[in-house]
């Protein structure tokens, strides 16, 4: 399997990568056939669990690499991570005022610009816009893994970026199938949408790889911008929808973002 992988281009290991992503999202929302409701502790756990393990991705995946390749280059590591950083953060906050979306949770007010699209396509535009820095991240990650010394070592970092946010996207898959069944729609409709949200990640992913790897002196910056659109997405997303949801007393949010980045960051220092 890691010869086959290796000995692909770039962009073919990020589309694998994205697809498997994807397919675990698609497995994730396959849930809504044995479900049909979700306890908000259980919810809570899942968003919780996905920001932590994007936490842990944006450094030991992202920032840590792009502070690496920017000395490597010559270049000032600090300032070339803290551009990339800041231009993902910007690029995700521009998304969140230009696309109409609307988020899960008991304050569902609609973002972007004014629209009449349905609920339920609003509700699935906003998973979609936090599936966009996942694609990237590991497209750019499989981009990096060919420019290393050691591509296979470099390929085996870029699994780990696959598997963690794979993990991560089974729940994530749930959480978008689940509460749109509760909307209303059928167990049928539920999943489709469910599933199209991680439609973008395999279309992020290969554009990430084909740009670092046709412009090489990209490269840090782009790590360094998917980490901040994850960071920003966790910040601005995930944990307060999480913590919207919960009592005072409730610690389920905070401990899946503990769970979360322990696995992620096994995964990476395991494979890294």
């Amino acid at each position: 399997m890691l010869d086959w992988l290796v000995g692909l281009s770039p962009w073919q290991q990020a589309l694998a990568g994205t697809l498997f992503t994807y397919g675990m999202t698609a497995l994730g929302a396959a849930l809504v056939f044995f479900f049909k409701d979700i306890k908000k502790d259980i919810l809570n756990l899942m968003l919780g669990f996905a920001s932590g393990v994007m936490i842990a991705a944006s450094f030991w995946s992202l920032l840590d690499p792009a502070i690496e390749q920017a000395t490597e280059n010559g270049s000032i590591p600090w300032l070339v991570a803290g551009i990339g950083f800041a231009a993902g953060g910007l690029f995700l906050y521009a998304a969140d005022r230009v696309i109409p979306h609307m988020h899960f949770g008991p304050n569902q007010e609609r973002e972007g610009m004014e629209s009449h699209l349905k609920r339920t396509i609003l509700l699935v535009f906003s998973i979609t816009l936090h599936n966009i820095p996942e694609g990237l991240a590991v497209g750019v990650a499989f981009g990096a893994a060919n420019q290393m010394a050691d591509p296979v070592a470099g390929v085996l970092a870029a699994m780990s970026v696959a598997i963690g946010i794979g993990i991560q996207n089974f729940p994530e898959g749930a959480a978008v199938s689940i509460p749109l069944r509760q909307e209303g729609l059928s167990r049928w409709k539920s999943f489709l949408y469910g599933q199209a949200s991680g439609i973008v990640e395999p279309i992020a992913g290969v554009l990430g790889a084909i740009l670092v790897t046709k412009l090489t002196f990209v490269l840090p910056y782009a790590l360094a911008f998917a980490a901040g659109a994850m960071i920003y997405v966790v910040v601005e997303e995930l944990i307060p929808e999480a913590q919207q949801n919960s009592s005072s007393k409730n610690h389920h949010a905070v401990f899946g973002v503990m769970v979360g980045f322990i696995i992620m960051m096994v995964l990476d220092v395991a494979l890294g």
